[in-house]
């Protein structure tokens, strides 16, 4: 009878549990296989949770041969991948020469071709780590890339197959992981908060968040980091997680939903030795839960070499060796490099490829030489891996998976129906999402709100600089009267106003050009939809938009002056608020198409120069050049600019210019009042009509005329307004749609 123990692991780190049977020599294989796959619903049975996360598959209690793991062998043949090197352009390309039919020199003018990666093959199955070694530049990510289909179709050569099938790409993104060379988290979450988002995205709706909360537990034990659970991942602000417990929640977060496959590029980079042996260690246990896992590593130590089951060299995109690490010392003995005794056996083999390249031979011999040997380890022993004897041996790739679904994979969203050994009628259905969009929008929404929420200091700044700038134009544009004088001053109040909406609305370039890594990361795999970010970026970002609104508007209303009373105040409200929503969807639509931040402010900085100089505020409409109109109506700062100037001359009872203010802003401005009164009573005579001090001469509506606001009412200036930030919106997904496919070309 098994009884459950709790036991240390050798680091100290963590507890998990272990089953001590009475005969354990008489288990076997699969049977111990088993098990340890099954050790967390082992777990859950000691803490009395009548219904784990991996739900057995069998059928049959008196069929042992079910307790067998589905078996899977991943092979790959002939990966060839070639890209174009243009020629670097000099000055004497610049300087016009006659046509020539030397097919030497013509061939020198087209592109050339390097060879990232030539005729790689191999294979390996679940339950083994291989890894990828070679210098920087030999091709280790590239097959990486090559192997997780992260190389546009048609660009790579030859075939990858999963049980000698060859893998579709929604399959392939269902059942499996990459895992970046870089950290790309969200600083202000903690550990266990991060691991948690990432159950909400890639474990199904139809699991109880009581479950995902078991499976998170489970992986943080895992993972060896139960001790910063509740730690910020932190950044260069903020005393977070140490360096490997950084790469082993970034590990977490893509095995969340325990794939079959497992691509890892470098995840030892940049740790030190105990580091890299603790992350790796997590690799055999995620291999041992029946995964396959394949990665890219630079130099292994002695202590991580031994959990590695299979190894490719690469030099400059050829394979020199492909083998166990235990045939290391015979395969380069027999080369004629015999490895020394006590010395590090990848160190040594890096060491060897790195002189050979340097020479004028390079590493030709020793890749001639590793197909020979592979070629003589085929006559003399080893067919191609096969999965061994299964309860359904006849199992297509989709029954496999389907098959793995049952027995405890927590692929995301997989649903399958019973095997049948009979029929053999299984079927497979996986959604393209685990879950539906409003899902994905409510849990981005949290996740963006609450790391924003710990970081009060981005809003604080943003909401002070947008309080200090309306402080200063109130003090500035105190209390400005009818005048003609307070016309021009109105004009230019709102001018500043207007644009100032949008320049402030630059700091949201920054939000996606940080997250973009981690978008595309989650996006590769189907974590969630495009449109599903983009409506909860414009969601999360709308409410504080709504205070920036309310802040300024209450702080220059007033104190300016302006006219309208409370509706007039309340549309003033509504025009700033949709100036910011504009303003920041526009800034947010760069942010998908520039790369840089800098690049991104000079770009917005310029445009928006342009928007206002096209306003209609430096230059009338009916003045702007026929070859530069169009701007004026791409302006964004021209709607709002109208928008208020309409809400403040559109009281026909309200006077601007009486009698004698007519000679204001002239040379005429400078005489005494009598001698003004007696050129407007010259004036009137001239003009037959009578024209006093107190004759209002001008209006609002006289002022809208003049400065050509006469198309457009201020509600559709208003609806425009908000238009534009729903059009950069949309604009911004189809950014996010061909712009993130992160592929190779």
């Amino acid at each position: 009878m098994p009884r459950i123990v709790a036991a240390d692991d050798d680091d100290g780190t963590q507890q998990f549990y272990s089953m001590e049977l009475n005969s354990i020599s008489s288990v076997s294989d699969s049977t111990l296989g088993q098990l340890l796959k099954n050790v967390s619903d082992v777990r859950k049975l000691a803490i009395g949770d009548e219904t784990p996360v991996h739900e057995s598959f069998n059928r049959d209690n008196d069929d042992d041969s079910l307790m067998q793991t589905v078996p899977f062998v991943l092979s790959f043949d002939n990966l060839t991948y070639n890209v174009s090197i243009r020629r670097k352009l000099t000055f004497r390309d610049l300087i016009p020469r006659r046509k020539t039919e030397d097919p030497e020199i013509a061939q020198t003018a087209t592109p050339n071709t390097k060879t990232l990666l030539n005729n790689i093959s191999g294979e390996t199955r679940d339950g083994e780590i291989m890894a990828v070694l070679g210098a920087s530049g030999s091709g280790k990510s590239t097959l990486i890339d090559a192997l997780a289909n992260r190389i546009a179709k048609g660009s790579l050569k030859g075939t990858v197959k999963l049980n000698g099938e060859t893998l579709q790409s929604r399959t392939l993104k269902v059942i499996s992981a990459y895992v970046m060379q870089d950290d790309l988290l969200f600083p202000m979450l903690t550990v266990e908060e991060t691991l948690m988002f990432a159950a909400e995205f890639r474990l199904p709706r139809s699991l109880p968040k009581s479950k995902k909360k078991l499976r998170v537990q489970a992986l943080i034990e895992q993972l060896g980091i139960k001790n910063a659970a509740k730690t910020i991942i932190g950044d260069e602000g903020h005393r977070g997680i140490s360096g490997g417990e950084r790469r082993r929640v970034s590990i977490g977060i893509d095995i969340i939903h325990d794939p079959i496959l497992l691509f890892l590029d470098e995840p030892t980079s940049g740790l030190d030795s105990t580091s890299a042996y603790m992350v790796v260690k997590v690799l055999k246990r995620i291999a041992q839960s029946g995964s396959i896992v394949i990665m890219s590593i630079h130099q292994p130590s002695h202590r991580v070499l031994g959990l590695l089951n299979r190894l490719i060299f690469l030099s400059r995109g050829n394979t020199v060796f492909s083998g166990s690490p235990a045939s290391l010392p015979r395969f380069f003995a027999e080369f004629g490099s015999p490895i020394p005794e006590n010395e590090n056996r990848t160190e040594f083999a890096l060491d060897l490829i790195r002189e050979l390249e340097g020479s004028a031979g390079g590493t030709r011999g020793l890749v001639e030489f590793n197909k020979n040997w592979q070629e003589m380890k085929k006559h003399n022993r080893q067919p191609p891996l096969t999965p061994p004897a299964s309860p359904y041996p006849n199992l297509t790739l989709k029954e496999a998976i389907a098959a793995s679904i049952s027995r405890g994979k927590l692929v995301s969203g997989g649903e399958s129906a019973a095997i049948s050994t009979a029929t053999a009628a299984t079927t497979l259905t996986v959604p393209a999402f685990a879950n539906p969009i409003w899902i994905e929008i409510s849990t981005l929404s949290k996740r963006s709100m609450l790391n924003s929420r710990r970081q009060p200091e981005l809003f604080g700044t943003r909401l002070a600089t947008v309080v200090i700038t309306g402080f200063i134009l109130a003090t500035v544009f105190w209390r400005i009267d009818n005048s003609p004088k307070g016309v021009q001053e109105r004009l230019g109040f709102f001018a500043f106003a207007m644009s100032t909406m949008f320049y402030t609305c630059a700091d949201a370039l920054p939000v996606f050009l940080q997250e973009r890594y981690i978008f595309m990361r989650e996006t590769a795999y189907n974590a969630y939809r495009r449109s599903s970010y983009v409506l909860s970026h414009a969601i999360v970002s709308f409410p504080s938009l709504i205070f920036l609104s309310v802040a300024f508007a209450a702080t220059t209303f007033w104190a300016v002056g302006l006219d309208g009373g409370p509706m007039g105040f309340l549309f003033y409200c509504l025009i700033i608020l949709a100036s910011f929503w504009s303003g920041s969807s526009f800034v947010t639509f760069l942010s998908g198409i520039v790369p840089h931040v800098m690049l991104g402010y000079t770009i917005v900085v310029a445009i928006l120069a342009y928007f206002l100089l096209f306003s209609g505020f430096f230059i009338n409409r009916n003045r702007i050049p026929d070859y530069w109109i169009w701007f004026h109506y791409m302006s964004l700062v021209k709607y709002p600019y109208e928008a208020v100037l309409q809400n403040e001359f559109s009281d026909p009872t309200k006077c601007f210019v009486r009698g004698i203010q007519t000679f204001d802003n002239t040379p005429l401005g400078a005489l005494p009042e009598g001698m003004k009164l007696r050129l407007l009573d010259s004036v009137s005579r001239s003009l037959g009509t009578t024209i006093s001090s107190s004759t209002c001469l001008t209006t609002g509506a006289d002022i809208l005329t003049q400065q050509g606001v006469t198309q457009l009412s201020k509600w559709n200036c208003l609806l425009i307004t908000v238009g534009f930030g729903f059009f950069f919106r949309v604009l911004f997904y189809f950014c996010l749609l061909l712009g993130s496919k992160n592929k190779r070309r």
